[in-house]
C-alpha cells in the first residue's frame, strides 16, 4: 500500500468534514442513528461515484469522531452556539444545513485537536460548498470564531 502525501490526508480530513455535516443534515431529517447514517455514508458514499462524479474518499476516523462528538454533545454546542448568534435567532431558526455545521464545527473545536483557526477555514470553506451564492461564509465565520473564542481563548 502506497503512503498518502500530506496534501492527500488533509483533503481526506476536509471531505470528511462535508460529510459529517451531510450526515449530521439527514441524521436530522431522518431521524435515523448516528450509527446507521455512518454506515450508509462509509459504505455508499466515500470514494463512489455520482451521475458520472467521483465522490472524494474520506478520513473515515474524522467522520466518525465529528459525527459521534456532535451527536454526543449536542447540548453543549447548540448551546454554545446560541451564544455566538443574535438573540433574534437561536439555533432552531437556523438553515439545517447551517445548523449540522455548526455542530460537527463545535464537536471538532471541543476535542481541542485541531487548532481553531483550521478549524474556521475548513467549515467556512464547507459553507461555501453548501452556498456558493451566498453570504453564508461571512456568518459561518464570525459565529465560528465566537464559538472557537469561547472554546480556547489561548489560541488568539
Amino acid at each position: 500500500m502506497t503512503e498518502l502525501s500530506n496534501n492527500q490526508k488533509r483533503k481526506m480530513k476536509s471531505a470528511a468534514r462535508l460529510y459529517a455535516v451531510q450526515a449530521l443534515f439527514q441524521m436530522e431529517h431522518s431521524s435515523q442513528s448516528v450509527d446507521v447514517v455512518m454506515r450508509e455514508f462509509e459504505d455508499h458514499r466515500f470514494g463512489a461515484t455520482y451521475e458520472g462524479r467521483e465522490m472524494m474518499e474520506g478520513d473515515i476516523d474524522v467522520f466518525r469522531m465529528l459525527a459521534q462528538d456532535a451527536v454526543e454533545h449536542q447540548r453543549p454546542i447548540d448551546q454554545m452556539t446560541d451564544r455566538a448568534l443574535v438573540a433574534k435567532w437561536p439555533i432552531a431558526r437556523i438553515d439545517p444545513t447551517i445548523r449540522a455545521l455548526f455542530r460537527a464545527a463545535g464537536a471538532e473545536l471541543l476535542g481541542k485537536v485541531t487548532p481553531p483557526r483550521v478549524v474556521i477555514k475548513e467549515f467556512v470553506d464547507v459553507a461555501g460548498a453548501f452556498f456558493p451564492e451566498g453570504d453564508e461564509t461571512h456568518f459561518v465565520n464570525g459565529v465560528l470564531d465566537h464559538m472557537a473564542r469561547e472554546v480556547q481563548p489561548d489560541a488568539f
